[in-house]
């Protein structure tokens, strides 16, 4: 994975005067594991200005359990030979699996004066959008981010706040399977069904869902256009 040439660290990622406005980079990384993905976060959040854009990275993930900071092991039930990796993001543990769209945001919060709840909100807006273009009736919930349809999940959130600059982000069940989910207690919460959406009828091709979710991103967060 291609990551921006390190330069000298600042105390701050947005030290100079880039533009608030100036859209993000938009990256399509295929499947890739989660590891070596969470690394090249960090590179790229430690190795940013105040000049740099903010950058929006797609992907699928190889099978994987993922154990947020405040993670506790009893909500892993049983992963068999699915490895649990340790994450830096916030939250309890998910699982991440191909058929499942998943966005990384490395955005440069303090320059765009975004708070983590307003980020948070703005990520779950984007989503509920989307899904409503589609027919599919979903909300957010106060007590537990991400986005739910009933009472099922279908998209989860983490993030990670550094020298001002965000990564790590959301987490869209699009086509995959969801038997993994059940080795798990989702986001630390015993019986928490998931959904996707495959079985809401929705749209499922990636590319699709990739493009559309990516404009209520851009709206949500006030970007006037991708950066090229």
């Amino acid at each position: 994975m291609k990551t921006s040439r390190p330069r000298a660290v600042s105390p701050s990622c947005s030290e100079s005067s880039a533009q608030a406005g100036d859209g993000p980079r938009v990256r399509w990384l295929g499947r890739r594991p989660y590891a070596e993905t969470m690394a090249a976060q960090q590179a790229f959040t430690d190795g940013r200005d105040g000049g740099t854009p903010d950058e929006i990275w797609w992907l699928e993930h190889d099978p994987v359990y993922t154990q947020g900071q405040a993670g506790r092991a009893e909500h892993v039930l049983a992963p068999g030979s699915i490895a649990v990796v340790q994450s830096d993001r916030g939250g309890q543990v998910t699982y991440h699996g191909p058929g499942q769209l998943v966005g990384y945001l490395l955005i440069d919060v303090r320059r765009r004066q975004l708070g983590v709840r307003a980020l948070v909100s703005a990520i779950e807006n984007a989503i509920i959008a989307t899904l409503a273009g589609w027919g599919v009736d979903a909300a957010a919930r106060a007590d537990a981010p991400g986005v739910y349809v009933g009472a099922a999940k279908i998209a989860s959130l983490g993030l990670r706040v550094r020298r001002g600059c965000s990564y790590h982000g959301l987490a869209l069940n699009v086509d995959m399977d969801l038997e993994p989910f059940g080795r798990i207690n989702p986001c630390g919460m015993a019986g928490l069904a998931v959904t996707q959406l495959a079985d809401l009828g929705a749209k499922t091709d990636m590319v699709v869902v990739r493009e559309a979710l990516t404009a209520a991103l851009l709206r949500e967060l006030g970007y006037a256009a991708i950066r090229v």
